[in-house]
């Protein structure tokens, strides 16, 4: 039987009870593989649920806020942020807690609690990152592993030719197949959130500067009173 004989016949019998049978054989690095995807799939639903409509409700949030800032009612807008569960509320509401602070240390003040939200939102992508780096190499350890297999095969019988290690090598390219896959599918969704994750960041901080400034318009018509009052006073956080 000649190579050509042995590929047609291979192919008309590849289905997809040859394939689960190869992916069987290949246990190694298959079955890895098969918990590294599981474990991408959760969190990359996991994430794109988290993000979802996360944009437009702080887009809406900053926008009742500010209403709320340039009317002074200040009570109204930390019950705003206190019944609203998004993670700009909660930013929000930290820069709400302190009075008579100046503009730029508040700056500071939402920058950091916005970097641990933001570190939050992160959170999990880290896992996508690592297995499309290593799923590759876990398919290629199975390739190794099926190659020396199937040369194996052929010392014990004796005999050589694309008939003996057909088989071996066949098991070898889908443990190469399955990492691929997996390594694709985790890269490709790692990129999208990070990219989703820095526009979050930008609404972010997009939303602190539109607050920043309502203050400083609150700051502004009052300063003339509170100047002819002599009121000096020093920066200090507000029970929440």
């Amino acid at each position: 039987m000649d190579a050509a004989t042995v590929s047609q016949t291979f192919g008309s019998s590849f289905d997809a009870a040859t394939l689960l049978r190869l992916l069987q054989q290949g246990a190694l690095t298959v079955y890895p593989l098969a918990a590294c995807s599981v474990l991408a799939l959760a969190v990359i639903l996991e994430r794109i649920w988290r993000y979802r409509g996360l944009d437009r409700a702080t887009r809406e949030l900053t926008r009742r806020l500010v209403d709320h800032v340039v009317k002074r009612d200040l009570s109204g807008a930390r019950a705003l942020c206190e019944a609203t569960p998004t993670p700009m509320a909660g930013i929000f509401l930290e820069g709400l807690r302190w009075k008579n602070i100046a503009l730029e240390d508040l700056d500071r003040v939402l920058a950091t609690s916005r970097a641990e939200s933001l570190t939050d939102l992160r959170r999990g992508l880290w896992i996508l990152g690592s297995i499309g780096s290593l799923a590759p190499f876990i398919g290629l350890f199975g390739t190794v592993v099926g190659i020396i297999r199937a040369f194996h095969e052929m010392s014990v019988q004796g005999s050589g030719g694309f008939a003996v290690v057909a088989a071996g090598i066949s098991e070898a390219l889908v443990a190469t197949g399955a990492g691929l896959f997996v390594a694709i599918l985790s890269l490709a969704f790692y990129n999208y959130l990070q990219v989703r994750v820095g526009l979050i960041a930008s609404t972010f901080q997009r939303s602190c500067e539109r607050f920043v400034q309502a203050l400083l318009y609150l700051e502004s018509s009052s300063a003339a009173p509170a100047e002819q009052a002599g009121e000096v006073r020093r920066g200090h956080p507000l029970p929440a």
